[in-house]
């Protein structure tokens, strides 16, 4: 029979989260020793090492591996129990996490911030990464909810999608194609482009599009955030393809131009996702709710500007 606390499985998880004592003494507010005692218990209760260190660096075991698989599952449990009992109590508090691609922080930051000031009693944390670590959290019950364009393929998870995601080729605005009308995909791909890196939803997207026009892909240069490309094509370095949604202050201040390229814009969708086998909490389905809501107010909003 183990006998393991909740503060052992608390500690090991942001451990093995950051594989660094010191960081993970600072999330968790305690001293570096306190740290290392509930590591330590939590081994002797196992009767196995979770951790062990390769000259400066902290790797898990394969029992650390496997510990942190149940710890995990097991905190997020807890955690659905507290949002439970606060639901049955009339409360509406608890603790939310949502990972999204950097692409979609450029909406979600302005629909969150809303949010958080209509429900101030629900502790909210916002990640931004790109699309493979957004996954990984939400496989490791790190997030509770996730936004991203690309819908995953882990049968543990299931998206619904619940707003347009155009994608668009820009260029500064006096790059020799900014003037020209319905620009060819060949002469596109002569072109050099600026891509996000490998494990970007964005990336796959672009990959995608050449290999079925059965085209190479461009000469290009990688740059791991979606600002990196944008002040890159400012600068005439070269071209990209990014969200409509993350340029609208680049088109007010003339600073990027979107082409007008045959084929585009790529039509994607942004997606919410979360975990099938979870039970989403009241702060989860609160959040989920709110943002279908806004969406639909934007999209309204849209459709009244257009018939103007």
């Amino acid at each position: 029979m183990l006998y393991l606390t909740i503060k052992q499985l608390k500690a090991f998880e942001v451990v093995a989260r950051h594989l660094n004592f010191s960081r993970a003494a600072d999330a968790l507010y305690l001293s570096q020793p306190a740290v290392s005692m509930q590591i330590r218990q939590l081994e002797e209760s196992i009767g196995l090492p979770l951790l062990e260190r390769q000259g400066k660096r902290l790797f898990l075991t394969e029992a650390g591996h496997e510990t942190l698989r149940y710890c995990r599952a097991i905190l997020q449990q807890l955690q659905d129990l507290e949002s439970t009992l606060g639901e049955i109590k009339g409360l509406e508090r608890g603790r939310l996490t949502i990972a999204v691609v950097s692409t979609a922080s450029y909406f979600i930051s302005q629909i969150l911030a809303k949010f958080i000031r209509e429900h101030p009693q629900i502790h909210v944390t916002l990640t931004v990464a790109n699309r493979d670590t957004v996954i990984r959290q939400m496989t490791d019950h790190i997030a509770d909810i996730a936004i991203m364009g690309q819908p995953p393929d882990e049968a543990e998870l299931v998206s619904e999608p619940f707003m347009d995601n155009p994608l668009v080729v820009i260029a500064a605005p006096d790059h020799p194609l900014a003037q020209q009308k319905k620009i060819p995909i060949t002469a596109l791909a002569k072109e050099t482009f600026l891509l996000r890196e490998r494990g970007s939803g964005t990336r796959g997207v672009v990959e995608r599009f050449f290999t079925q026009h059965r085209l190479p892909l461009p000469a290009h240069l990688e740059m791991d955030t979606n600002e990196a490309i944008k002040q890159s094509v400012n600068a005439r370095i070269g071209i990209g393809i990014i969200s409509r949604h993350g340029i609208d202050l680049e088109l007010e201040t003339n600073r990027l131009r979107v082409l007008d390229a045959a084929e585009f814009p790529i039509m994607r969708h942004w997606h919410i996702v979360h975990r099938k086998d979870n039970r989403l909490s009241i702060a989860a389905r609160a959040f989920q709710d709110f943002l279908l809501r806004e969406v639909e107010k934007i999209a309204t909003t849209g459709r009244g500007k257009k018939r103007k």
